[in-house]
């Protein structure tokens, strides 16, 4: 029997290391950097045309491959995810007393759209919006307009992180889903 000390405090610490990642692993906890797209979206092309943003269209390819998903050209996937209308606006939303903007909201939109090769659409028409609020001071220009340009590109990276959050609950099960109902809505109705 005294061996059963020796035993829990050598087992003590790999119990509790087993017992940690079964929490974190339960709570939904994942790595930062991963995707949390399922794989039944591959292979999967992206739709991102030259207008918008070169930066926000690589961020959401990078963050789809560093998930793990294979990106492929169109003509070859099975699943093509549209992004169009990328717009961004700029607003004073308070004014000083000499009647100068003293804060702004930055505000990006994009619309998102999922389809099967087959052009049936598993996301429709989605918009996705991404804001911020900064103080603006008329005496640091120069640091603001800085400021300003790290919140642009902050936004681009939100409204990617979004665009990928959206490709989440798209499982087989739901594919097969869309498919069967499209193809369902698809057949000619019988007249008796």
């Amino acid at each position: 029997m005294r061996w059963v000390p020796l035993l829990l405090k050598t087992l003590r610490l790999p119990l509790l290391a087993a017992l940690t990642v079964t929490v974190v692993s339960g709570c939904g906890f994942q790595l930062r950097g991963t995707s949390p797209v399922p794989a039944a979206l591959q292979p999967l092309a992206i739709d991102c045309p030259e207008s918008l943003p070169a930066r926000f269209c690589e961020s959401v390819r990078e963050q789809l491959s560093l998930g793990g998903i294979e990106l492929q050209p169109i003509e070859t996937a099975d699943y093509q995810l549209k992004l169009r209308n990328y717009s961004k606006d700029r607003r004073a939303s308070a004014i000083t007393a000499q009647a100068s903007a003293a804060e702004y909201v930055l505000r990006h939109s994009v619309t998102l759209e999922l389809f099967t090769s087959n052009q049936v659409p598993l996301i429709a028409a989605t918009e996705l919006t991404s804001s911020e609020t900064y103080r603006y001071d008329e005496t640091n220009v120069l640091a603001k307009q800085r400021e300003e340009e790290e919140l642009q590109q902050q936004l681009g990276d939100q409204l990617a992180q979004q665009v990928i959050f959206r490709l989440v609950p798209i499982t087989q099960e739901r594919i097969d889903a869309a498919l069967k109902a499209h193809s369902a809505n698809e057949k000619p109705s019988e007249s008796p």
